[in-house]
């Protein structure tokens, strides 16, 4: 795998916690960022991919029926 250098601007804030972290773990700074970089692009293609599932499956007219929307939502809203 190629690897290439970027830049970026970031607060002191978040550089000490970077440097906090990277201490702790007996890594670098470039770990702890690769490492926040890889968990990022994870989450949010996952939610990427199961935002298009839901969508096709709207387009293909799989909608929950109202009574079925109405019993989930009445178990975490009737009084107990």
């Amino acid at each position: 795998m190629n690897e290439e250098t970027i830049s970026f601007e970031t607060d002191e804030q978040k550089l000490s916690a970077l440097d906090t972290i990277a201490a702790a773990l007996n890594r670098d700074r470039t770990f702890v960022i690769n490492d926040a970089i890889d968990t990022y692009l994870q989450i949010h293609q996952w939610q990427i991919e199961e935002i298009k599932k839901a969508l096709a499956e709207a387009d293909a007219g799989k909608f929950a029926s109202t009574e079925a929307v109405e019993a989930f939502f009445a178990r975490w809203t009737d009084d107990r």
